[in-house]
């Protein structure tokens, strides 16, 4: 049996509903939440800091106790004007978890520990989460290779085994989790958590629109490229978009300068997808896809008795 996970009694399923640009509202999050995953949804999703204080309560009062915990993904970069005032509405929500991405977590740290949240953040590298963890995080969201979005180049294998010689704590995997037994497969690996994202953007209750959605469904690994354009660092993009992006604009137009949040909210509407887009074989309600996930999950374990472990 694995060592016991946090929030491990609120959770039908070891997993976390990853944050999305523009996918992630709480519709999404809610319907996680109630299906026994973590929901999460990044801040600047929410149209303002005042918008962000309603979508947090709106979410508060469809939830109960024994619902999953939502998490709030903050970017945390200089270039993040909303910063402060995101920071004071996660703190006076009391949010349960916050995951910091795109920059050190150090300066928020402090603050949404006096709040009583718990701080992941997302790493790249083994660098990123030697510095993460001085900084004072509870937990490491570990990027790697074939994740949507914002991704990392890493293999999977290695940097969890990596990151498991020094460190005990929380381990969450991103990149390519497809199925349940993709999850089971990165518990014996040594992860706690998985990120699936890739697969609720084809879900009812995502933000994304039909043509995306479907666009998903078509799609294989085959079909997802990585580029800078969409934030100034690299993401898994679907071809067909960067495709259609590239024609209306070429890419001297949007010269590679780093990351800049206003760039990526520009781009708000790219369509992102992993490596996991090939187990997109249609588009369904949340609570359908996560019914789906514990049943591979839960018959997996049992072909598999005896083999997990978290060390």
């Amino acid at each position: 049996m694995p060592t016991p996970r946090p929030w491990q009694n609120r959770l039908a399923l070891p997993a976390i509903a990853a944050p999305m640009t523009a996918v992630s509202g709480p519709d999404l999050v809610i319907a996680a939440c109630r299906a026994g995953a973590i929901g999460a949804f990044p801040t600047h999703n929410a149209p303002s800091s005042a918008a962000l204080d309603d979508w947090l309560g709106h979410i508060r009062a469809a939830l109960t106790a024994d619902s999953a915990p939502v998490a709030a993904n903050l970017v945390v970069h200089r270039t993040n004007r909303r910063l402060p005032a995101d920071i004071e509405i996660l703190q006076r929500h009391g949010i349960e978890l916050v995951i910091t991405s795109v920059g050190s977590p150090e300066p928020v740290v402090g603050p949404l520990h006096d709040a009583g949240a718990q701080v992941y953040a997302d790493v790249a590298s083994i660098d990123h989460a030697r510095r993460a963890l001085a900084a004072g995080v509870d937990g490491l969201i570990l990027l790697t290779a074939g994740a949507g979005g914002q991704t990392g180049w890493a293999n999977p294998f290695a940097f969890v085994r990596s990151v498991r010689e020094f460190y005990a704590g929380p381990v969450v995997l991103a990149g390519g989790i497809t199925d349940g037994r993709s999850i089971l497969a990165a518990e014996i690996l040594g992860a706690d958590l998985v990120y699936l994202g890739t697969r609720f953007i084809a879900t009812h209750e995502s933000m994304a629109d039909d043509a995306y959605r479907a666009a998903l469904v078509a799609a294989s690994l085959d079909d997802v490229r990585l580029s800078t354009r969409v934030g100034g660092i690299p993401a898994s993009l679907l071809a067909s978009w960067l495709d259609r992006a590239e024609q209306d604009a070429p890419p001297e137009a949007s010269p590679d300068t780093g990351f800049n949040q206003d760039r990526l909210l520009s781009n708000s509407t790219a369509w992102s997808a992993g490596h996991s887009v090939s187990g997109v074989g249609a588009v369904t309600s949340v609570a359908e896809l996560i019914a789906t996930l514990v049943g591979q999950y839960t018959a997996a374990r049992h072909d598999s008795a005896g083999l997990v472990t978290n060390d």
